[in-house]
């Protein structure tokens, strides 16, 4: 041991330095006496506040629809028989069902806006736990995926849905007839991932479905599986869901980096 180890005027390096540049996980905080340093604490309680408030931001449906505007896909809003966010979570049976005038006016909204009848596939983008997730990620993580689908694929009206989970996926591609959903949800915030966005996919969506007819993709955000990628996987699975007519437990994720680059050489110049 150096004689530096043993001077308390000399600084010495973090040996954890080197480990958070890797992570955003609260590792090696150090300590006070028996709680956290100051500044470890007021970090905790800025995140803590962050995930709070995205979980009760408004959904700006507005905001999405204008940001997938350059798709020229009709977008239809529906709300779920939560009437408002304190219900929403209190009632998550209340988020997996449209509400009455979704429920009887949706075929109806999407035949006036032009939109295909029994299409491939429908997304659906809900805010779920997280809004901020849809405002940050779910128009572009729509675009990127229908640029790669290519043009042997039906796209239905893009559905915005106000208070939704899941499982409200279930109905709305029952009712739009889509032989495939694609769930784009905000999901339950953590303390550095306030922005996570989890795609689920299902074939022949109905109501009753289980999660274990589902294939999902969760953490879809810059910091974690960045659009560019979660997209090629979305889009791999959507073709062997398809190529099977099966998704979830039975649809075997296959997919790797070999994967990613064949679909980004296929991509149009």
């Amino acid at each position: 041991m150096s004689m530096a180890d043993d001077n308390p005027n000399v600084p010495r390096l973090d040996p954890w330095s080197r480990l958070r540049v890797h992570t955003s996980a609260r590792i090696g905080l150090g300590r006070v006496g028996d709680g956290l340093p100051t500044s470890q604490l007021l970090e905790f309680q800025m995140a803590h506040a962050r995930a709070r408030d995205s979980v009760h931001m408004p959904f700006d449906a507005a905001m999405v629809a204008g940001n997938l505007a350059p798709l020229n896909l009709p977008v239809i809003t529906v709300q779920s028989r939560a009437a408002n966010r304190a219900e929403f979570l209190q009632r998550p049976d209340y988020g997996r069902k449209l509400n009455a005038q979704s429920e009887t006016g949706l075929f109806d909204a999407a035949n006036n806006a032009g939109a295909n009848t029994s299409p491939d596939v429908v997304f659906i983008l809900a805010d779920g736990l997280s809004a901020r997730a849809v405002h940050e990620n779910g128009a572009d993580m729509v675009r990127q995926t229908i640029a790669l689908l290519g043009d042997d694929w039906s796209i239905g009206p893009v559905i915005l849905a106000h208070q939704g989970r899941v499982a409200l996926g279930d109905e709305i591609a029952s009712r739009v007839k889509a032989k495939i959903s694609v769930v784009l949800i905000g999901e339950r915030p953590g303390l550095s991932s306030a922005d996570s966005l989890g795609a689920y996919l299902t074939f022949a969506p109905k109501p009753g479905c289980s999660n274990a007819q589902r294939n999902c993709i969760s953490n879809i955000r810059p910091a974690g599986f960045p659009v560019c990628d979660a997209a090629h996987k979305l889009v791999y699975l959507m073709t062997e869901c398809r190529k099977n007519s099966l998704s979830g437990v039975k649809l075997k994720d296959n997919f790797t980096a070999r994967n990613l680059v064949e679909t980004t050489l296929a991509l149009p110049e």
